[in-house]
């Protein structure tokens, strides 16, 4: 397969999957194994491109020129095949806890969800493999209008009221920030194309660098830096397999992928260090760590708890990409995956419990342990990972974070870390010790087990993944190295 034909392929797959899921809405098995079935083709494009990638083969794909000297267009590079690596491998997972979340709940409207998400995962590919800003514009936004149907998927007012606040601020962030900052550059530079070492040294002021890289940052409404957060646990009135993939996975790292790779192709990593507003951004997204932490501890709703974690460990991300040192970078991306392994697992849990035992809260949870083993232990080691303690692939990256800020001598960072570990463990560690240290307040009215077997395999495989990614991080390690030029 060439490698145009394999990136074509990564938009194709999904949107005639969405198809397909269409034509078989009346026959349930028929519409899941299509799901499923678009689920795996689209890894394996995936895969055929990381395959010519690494024979050399880094073609370009132009789809249309919609404007003079601007193309959308995709091409390859090492963090945009992790980012799709990991969105396109965990829908497979994702689509196999659906069935069994779906069809347990007996949930309405499953046709429209199964499509959306086929779609949504289109967006992100387009996202991952994005040659120019102006191309990641455009799926960027794919990625936003649809997803929105997943949100509001309950169509009751609490979900229409999620779905307009989660709608309302990543397109007014995209659209009031990050497109007037994209036109910009444009002027500025003469191209909008992704280059290594970037394209605004020595076309820009140190002010109008500092007003970009600011609007950057904000109009990238997905990674969730504060003040910008609040969409994200709007999103959790979506069912959980939306929250797990889109929220967990594929919509908020399209955001923090998005601002490495402003940061990294467009103002390059050199540059960035001269800017002023670099280091005022890294208390920013410092704060956002220890802000969104202290809300997380004070969360009794599971997946509340969940999305303010979320919100923390993406800062993380831009923290790291901001440190601008080789081992910071490599420590942004490895965190990509990790965080996707461990929080997908955590949501995966939040919706097993709550399909097995309707519960929601964490002071629900005494005992809770004893009657789901399997959950709770996926459940642990999730929060583990969260925390960044080994053998989880958390560590990984926390490591490579920190190694990073002692190349920089950033000991802020340092303490940033320091204090969001403490935080993370002081609000996930009474959960596992209420699960399996303390007795059931009171025996339920219905007896209950784990959830359906589709959806404990599920949780299963994430937690596993998470562990395994401690010991076999190395491919991903030499794939990030490609991009700061490490041996």
């Amino acid at each position: 397969m060439s490698g145009q034909l394999a990136l074509a392929l990564c938009l194709l797959v999904p949107a005639l999957g969405g198809v397909a899921i269409v034509v078989l809405g009346r026959k349930p098995n028929l519409r899941e194994a299509a799901t499923l079935t678009t689920a795996i083709a689209l890894f394996a494009c995936v895969l055929s491109v990381l395959r010519d990638v690494a024979a050399g083969d880094w073609q370009r794909l132009v789809l249309a020129e919609p404007l003079p000297g601007l193309q959308l267009a995709l091409q390859p590079e090492p963090l945009g095949i992790l980012f799709a690596l990991v969105a396109s491998g965990l829908w497979i997972v994702t689509t196999v806890y659906s069935i069994g979340y779906m069809r347990a709940k007996r949930e309405q409207h499953q046709t429209r969800f199964y499509l959306c998400f086929a779609i949504a995962l289109m967006g992100a590919m387009g996202v991952a493999f994005a040659a120019n800003l102006l191309t990641l514009f455009v799926f960027y936004e794919v990625l936003t209008l649809s997803t929105y149907p997943l949100v509001s998927h309950a169509g009751d007012r609490r979900a229409m009221e999620g779905a307009r606040t989660y709608l309302g601020i990543l397109l007014g962030t995209s659209i009031g920030l990050l497109l007037p900052a994209i036109i910009w550059t444009y002027q500025l530079s003469g191209t909008l194309e992704f280059t290594p070492g970037g394209v605004l040294s020595g076309n820009t002021t140190p002010l109008e660098a500092t007003l970009l890289l600011a609007m950057f940052v904000l109009g990238i409404g997905k990674a969730a830096v504060m003040p910008v957060h609040r969409w994200l646990p709007a999103a959790m009135v979506a069912p959980t397999p939306v929250s797990a993939l889109l929220h967990a996975v594929a919509v908020v790292k399209a955001g923090v992928f998005s601002v490495i790779k402003v940061v990294i192709y467009i103002f390059g990593i050199d540059y960035m260090s001269t800017i002023p507003a670099e280091r005022i951004l890294v208390y920013v997204a410092g704060f956002t760590v220890i802000a969104a932490s202290i809300v997380a501890l004070r969360q009794d709703n599971i997946k509340r708890m969940l999305a303010y974690s979320t919100i923390s460990q993406l800062s993380y991300i831009v923290l790291a990409a901001l440190v601008l040192t080789p081992l910071a970078e490599i420590g942004a991306a490895v965190h990509i995956v990790a965080h996707a392994f461990g929080k997908i697992t955590l949501f995966f849990t939040a919706g097993a419990i709550y399909v097995a035992a309707a519960k929601t809260q964490v002071s629900q949870l005494n005992g809770i342990g004893f009657r789901m083993p399997w959950t709770m232990a996926a459940f642990a080691v999730g929060a583990l990972s969260m925390i960044g303690v080994p053998p989880t692939a958390g560590f990984v990256s926390k490591w490579y974070m920190i190694a990073g800020a002692f190349q920089n001598d950033l000991y802020v960072v340092m303490v940033v870390l320091t204090l969001s570990t403490g935080l993370n463990a002081a609000y996930f560690l009474p959960v596992i010790h209420r699960a399996f240290f303390r007795a059931e307040d009171q025996p339920p009215r219905v007896e209950h087990g784990e959830a359906p077997w589709p959806m404990v395999a599920a949780l299963v495989l994430t937690a596993s993944l998470t562990l395994l990614f401690f010991v076999f991080n190395g491919p991903v390690v030499d794939l990030e190295k490609v991009i700061v030029d490490l041996p």
